[in-house]
């Protein structure tokens, strides 16, 4: 039997700390980085999505960072190709991938390898739905998905009108709730000999880190970085402008709030969306958890029960040696 390739899943929660152990992790097993990350792989945005700098990565080869332009379209169907292409590069130079960011939709669907062809080329039911968004919002398509697939309507929130839009466009075009569609793909065997890691830490320590992150962002310059995307023509309908820190700058910049009420926002939003990150990793399967106060919050103790696991499953016998 051929053995499957191996892969490394770092995931967890934003501002948790996965951009540092991660290259710890890769420099002590020979790995290379692909972010899953659906707003670090943005050029000019930099420090609303926390971009990992050229300093941090010391050395590390890192993927799908700064490689699309703001007015460019991505999502899980163009993640999943690029990563794949990613990972073809990285098995080539005999490394291993360690897939690191927050994105769970993302990980999963290059995991199990996620069958998206059902994808119809007639956009007429994603341009009406569109409207009734512009017309009734945001909550009531939500309320309609909620009465067609419940289970997609409990993960999805309804501010996500892009995957609120896709869930009941899917319905539409096939009467199966994508949320059955995605438990079916979910069942497949992977196609790789994978470990799936999760950070955690204690709950109000992360809204702190989080509440930090936001305070230190403002300092490093968004209202700028915003206003000069704005300048370049990114505007609120954009996926790019869809992102936590872009969203809400851009509604201070358009007058729509004060800067004190933006910062409030984003803090909040983010503190909601490290939430609902949880709940998402919580519900895969094979997850290894790494809760920080079990290892006193030592990264080097975390990095070291890593290897060990790393080398008694995913190197065994492999082709890929540690370094």
């Amino acid at each position: 039997m051929t053995k499957k390739p191996p892969l490394i899943i770092l995931a967890g929660p934003t501002a948790v700390g996965k951009t540092e152990l991660s290259i710890k992790l890769a420099k002590e097993i020979g790995g290379e980085i692909v972010s899953a990350d659906s707003m670090q792989v943005y050029r000019h945005m930099d420090i609303g999505s926390a971009k990992i700098t050229s300093r941090e990565m010391d050395g590390v080869n890192h993927y799908l960072i700064d490689v699309l332009e703001p007015i460019q379209d991505f999502n899980v169907v163009i993640f999943q190709q690029m990563a794949k292409e990613a990972l073809k590069i990285i098995y080539s130079h005999g490394n291993i991938p360690i897939i690191a960011g927050g994105t769970g939709f993302y990980i999963q669907a290059l995991l199990y390898d996620i069958d998206f062809t059902k994808n119809s080329e007639d956009d007429s039911i994603r341009m009406e739905l569109e409207a009734v968004a512009k017309e009734r919002g945001s909550e009531y398509l939500h309320q309609l998905l909620a009465q067609v697939d419940p289970e997609s309507a409990k993960i999805i929130h309804s501010n996500n009108k892009k995957r609120v839009i896709r869930a009941l466009e899917y319905f539409r075009q096939t009467g199966e709730p994508i949320s059955v569609h995605n438990q079916a793909q979910h069942q497949k065997e992977s196609p790789y000999q994978f470990i799936y890691y999760v950070m955690n830490t204690d709950r109000d320590l992360l809204y702190k880190r989080i509440e930090k992150r936001v305070d230190q962002m403002m300092e490093q310059g968004l209202v700028k970085e915003v206003e000069n995307l704005k300048n370049m023509g990114c505007h609120r309908e954009m996926v790019s402008m869809q992102g936590l820190g872009y969203k809400e700058i851009l509604d201070y910049l358009n007058g729509s709030c004060t800067l004190e009420e933006a910062v409030s926002v984003l803090k909040r939003d983010t503190r909601h969306f490290a939430k609902r990150q949880l709940t998402w990793f919580k519900r895969e399967q094979d997850v290894r958890w790494l809760n920080l106060p079990e290892f006193d919050y030592d990264l080097d103790r975390v990095l070291q029960h890593m290897t060990e696991q790393i080398s008694d499953t995913i190197l065994s016998g492999s082709i890929f040696g540690k370094r």
